[in-house]
C-alpha cells in the first residue's frame, strides 16, 4: 500500500511493459493460481468484508465466491482473446483486427463491493496484459490489502501488477489527469462520475463508468406472488438498500396492489436486522451516519407533505455507534421528487398502475439506467419489456429481482449510470485496443477505391 503517486504509476508502467510480452494463457495460468489462493482464504477474506464493510456472512461469502468465478471465467478468456479475419475489397489482400494491451488501468472501486468489482476489473485486465493501479474505498482498505496479499503469494515477478493506492478523492483526481493512466475504471456515485469523467476526456483517455442506480420493477397481475415478494425483499433489502442495483422504485398492478402491499409490510417485519457477523442476520447497519442522515431526510421531506411511510427508523441494535434501520415502504400515489434521484438506503417507492405500458414509462422515467424488472407470467407483457419499446437499462430482468447479476453477462448501465460495461460477455475489450491490419500477400499493389497513382 502506498500514497506516492508518482511512484506507483512508474511501477505500474514498468511491469506492464513486461507482462503484456507473457503469452496470454500463461497470464491465465496465474490467473488461475489467484482464483486458487482465494479459495483457500474464502472464509477469512468474506470475514474481512464483514468487519470492515458491514456485510452479512452470506454476502460477504458470495462476494469473494464472485471473485473466484470471475478468476475461472477469466482463465477461459485468455485462450479466446479473438479478433476477426475480414475480406478486402483488393486482390490478394486482407483485413485483419488485433487487439494489444492498454498498458496501465486505473480502478476505482466502492465500499459495498469491495473485492469482487476490483476482481471483475483485474482479471480481465490482467489476461489481456494490463497492470492496475487501485484505489479502494477508504471504507475497505483492509479489505484491499486482503486481496492485494493474496496475490503478491502466487504473482513471483509479478507482484507490481496490482498496486494499491490508498486515498480519496484526491487521489481519484491523480489518477484521471495521469496520461500514463489509459483506462480509468470508476465505480460510484452519479456525482462521483460526473466530477471525475471530464478530467479523463479533457486528456482524451478512455473511461469506464459504473455509477448509480434508480431500480424499478413491475408486478403484473399474472406475476406468482410468493415469488415476486422473495425477490422484491432481496433487491430492496439486501446490503441494507446500498447496492447499486437495489430496487427502489416498485409499480403494482391495481387488481394486486393491495395484496401485494400487505404482503411486503408482512415480509419486511420478518426481516432479520442485526451484527452482519451472526449468522441469521439478512441486514446489516448502512456503511455510516452520514447514509442514516441522507435516508432520514429524505424520509422526513415525503412525510411533510403527508406520505405514507412505514418503517425507515434507527433500530439500537448492539453497538450504539451503528446505523441499523428498518426497511422503508413509502407508499406513493404520485411520482415523487425524492423517487428521480438514488438514496443508497432501504427505501422501497410503491406505485400502482393500470396500463403496462404506463409502468414501463414511469419506471424509465428516471435519469438512471441500470437495472430493471418484471414479475409476469404473461409472455407479452416480458416480451414487451425486453423490446426496443421497453426497459432503457442495461440490466433487464424477468421474474427475479433487480440485484444478483451474473458474470457471465457484461454488467452496466445506461444514461446517468455511465454507460460501461464491466465482467462478462465481451466487456474484455474494454481493456485493449483494437488494431486494424491490411496485409498485402501478393506482387501488385491496388489502390483502393480503384485510386490511379502510377509512377511517370
Amino acid at each position: 500500500m502506498t500514497n506516492n503517486f508518482e511512484t506507483t504509476v512508474t511501477k505500474s508502467k514498468d511491469i506492464s511493459m513486461r507482462w503484456r510480452n507473457i503469452p496470454a494463457p500463461q497470464r491465465g495460468e496465474m490467473i488461475r493460481q489467484f482464483g486458487e489462493e482465494l479459495r483457500s482464504q474464502k472464509e477469512s477474506l468474506a470475514l474481512t468484508i464483514t468487519k470492515e464493510a458491514r456485510k452479512i456472512k452470506t454476502e460477504s461469502l458470495g462476494e469473494v465466491q464472485e471473485a473466484i468465478d470471475m478468476c475461472d471465467f477469466a482463465v477461459g478468456l485468455s485462450r479466446q482473446l479473438y479478433g476477426l479475419t475480414m475480406p478486402s475489397e483488393r486482390p490478394n489482400h486482407r483485413l485483419q483486427e488485433l487487439w494489444h494491451p492498454l498498458g496501465v488501468v486505473g480502478c476505482i472501486t466502492a465500499f459495498n463491493f469491495p473485492m469482487a468489482v476490483f476482481a471483475w476489473n483485474f482479471c480481465l485486465a490482467a489476461v489481456c496484459g494490463n497492470s492496475i493501479i487501485w484505489k479502494p474505498s477508504p471504507h475497505a482498505n483492509e479489505c484491499a490489502k486482503g486481496i492485494k496479499e493474496a496475490w503478491d503469494k502466487v504473482s513471483g515477478d509479478f507482484s507490481d501488477l496490482v498496486l494499491i493506492l490508498e486515498g480519496g478523492n484526491e487521489e481519484a483526481v491523480s489518477i484521471c489527469k495521469d496520461k500514463r493512466i489509459a483506462l480509468v475504471s470508476a465505480t460510484g456515485s452519479t456525482e462521483m462520475g460526473k466530477e471525475l469523467a471530464p478530467i479523463v476526456s479533457a486528456r482524451l483517455g478512455k473511461l469506464l463508468l459504473e455509477l448509480g442506480g434508480n431500480n424499478a420493477a413491475i408486478v403484473s397481475p399474472s406475476a406468482n406472488l410468493d415469488l415476486t415478494i422473495k425477490g422484491i425483499a432481496f433487491s430492496a433489502c439486501g446490503t441494507a438498500g446500498q447496492r447499486c442495483t437495489s430496487l427502489r422504485r416498485l409499480f403494482v398492478h391495481k387488481d394486486i396492489y393491495t395484496d401485494c402491499v400487505e404482503r411486503l409490510k408482512n415480509c419486511f417485519d420478518d426481516l432479520v436486522i442485526g451484527c452482519p457477523s451472526k449468522e441469521n442476520s439478512q441486514i446489516g447497519p448502512l456503511i455510516s451516519e452520514n447514509s442514516y442522515n441522507s435516508m432520514q431526510k429524505i424520509l422526513d421531506s415525503l412525510k411533510a407533505k403527508e406520505v405514507e411511510v412505514i418503517g425507515g427508523e434507527r433500530l439500537e441494535i448492539e453497538d450504539p455507534k451503528e446505523f441499523y434501520v428498518k426497511p422503508a415502504l413509502v407508499l406513493v400515489k404520485n411520482i415523487e421528487d425524492e423517487m428521480l434521484t438514488e438514496t443508497f438506503a432501504p427505501i422501497l417507492y410503491v406505485k400502482e398502475y393500470e396500463d403496462i405500458k404506463d409502468a414501463i414509462h414511469m419506471q424509465n422515467d428516471v435519469a438512471q439506467g441500470l437495472s430493471s424488472s418484471i414479475f409476469t407470467n404473461d409472455i407479452r407483457e416480458s416480451e414487451l419489456f425486453l423490446s426496443e419499446d421497453g426497459s432503457d437499462c442495461g440490466i433487464a430482468n424477468v421474474n427475479i429481482g433487480t440485484s444478483g447479476a451474473e458474470i457471465g453477462g457484461a454488467f452496466g448501465g445506461e444514461k446517468d449510470t455511465g454507460g460501461g460495461r464491466e465482467s462478462g460477455s465481451d466487456a474484455w475489450k474494454n481493456y485493449m485496443r483494437r488494431v486494424t491490419a491490411t496485409v498485402n500477400y501478393g506482387e501488385d499493389l491496388p489502390l483502393a477505391q480503384g485510386v490511379e497513382f502510377d509512377e511517370s
